[in-house]
């Protein structure tokens, strides 16, 4: 069985938990793992350089994760972590005072710096950072150009009432309060798929589009040139994790970012955001919330095979539980 999975964020790397969980339980290889093969589809839109190093914010969340070495309590980072680099950058007056860097994670940072630095390309640096902890499954970048994600809002202090930030100043230090009026992935048009990246698409037996932001996450890894073409070639089935529940994010701001591309925050607008591959579209199956219910037969409508389930995963069993589902949806 080969899945592979689009994710990004944190709900990503929750549910990546779950699939390998999931497999472990259905096609168990007798030492703990399974002999089901998983790949990742990991967004780097998020991605930006810091400070003279190069972040990858996703690749990483996904990487301590599955590493079993993230920071639970927090969301992101290492578990144990210590901050007196960052505190000494603030007194130097490097970097952003609101964008901490953990001294565990400022390793991995200065370690794929390193790489890049000695000429590696970021799907060979993550190759490298893979090696260090079984994770069970295989990450991919979804492209090895540089898309980091600018965003434009509204400001009245300008002249033409507009200025640009990069997202990951939008979204940590105003908490995504500035409305946006644009996003923008730089060097969208000229880049590619990572290695791997349209094989594992094309080779799969299920695709699974988690529940990640539809913008910002699923929307810059679709936005690659070629990756979507990979989707609608597949003869794997595509089947999608709502990442609204009820009329609300589960986690994050995508509700900040929904309206810009014209979407409202529900379950079915993003379902019928990503459409129906009979028509075009990327989804062939659709999970909602049990919330959502009510709007299966209007999924259903527009040639999506959909489904309601708890959506909520609390731990790592209510993880591999919707995994499950939305394998099950595949068949």
């Amino acid at each position: 069985m080969q899945i592979t999975v689009l994710a990004g964020g944190v709900g990503g790397s929750r549910f990546v938990r779950g699939v390998r969980e999931e497999c472990a339980r259905r096609w168990p290889d007798g030492d703990g793992g399974t002999e089901a093969s998983v790949s990742v589809v990991v967004n780097t839109g998020d991605d930006i350089w810091l400070a003279g190093v190069r972040l990858m914010p996703d690749f990483d969340s996904l990487l301590y994760s599955l590493a079993g070495v993230n920071d639970t309590e927090r969301g992101w980072g290492r578990a144990g972590e210590s901050e007196r680099v960052a505190a000494e950058l603030r007194e130097w007056g490097v970097g952003w005072p609101w964008f901490t860097l953990g001294d565990l994670d400022l390793g991995t940072h200065l370690a794929r710096t390193a790489w890049l630095r000695e000429g590696a390309t970021p799907s060979e640096v993550a190759h490298r950072l893979q090696q260090r902890w079984p994770l069970g499954v295989h990450l991919l970048p979804a492209t090895d150009t540089e898309v980091d994600t600018d965003v434009l809002v509204a400001d009245p202090d300008q002249l033409d009432g507009e200025r640009e930030m990069h997202f990951q100043e939008w979204w940590t230090r105003y908490r995504a309060t500035l409305p946006a009026v644009a996003f923008r992935q730089r060097n969208i048009a000229s880049a590619r798929p990572a290695p791997g990246v349209v094989e594992a698409i094309l080779g799969a037996d299920v695709v699974l589009i988690a529940p990640s932001n539809p913008v910002v996450s699923i929307g810059t890894i679709l936005a690659v040139p070629g990756i979507r073409e990979a989707l609608a070639e597949t003869s794997a089935p595509v089947v999608g994790v709502s990442p609204i529940i009820g009329g609300k994010v589960v986690r994050g701001m995508a509700d900040a970012c929904l309206p810009v591309i014209g979407v409202e925050t529900s379950a079915e607008a993003v379902g019928r955001h990503y459409g129906s591959r009979s028509a075009g579209g990327l989804l062939d199956g659709w999970l909602v919330d049990e919330a959502d219910a009510p709007a299966l037969a209007s999924l259903e409508g527009i040639g999506l095979t959909a489904a309601s389930v708890p959506l909520w995963m609390r731990d790592l069993d209510t993880s591999a539980d919707l995994a499950g589902a939305a394998l099950d949806l595949a068949v």
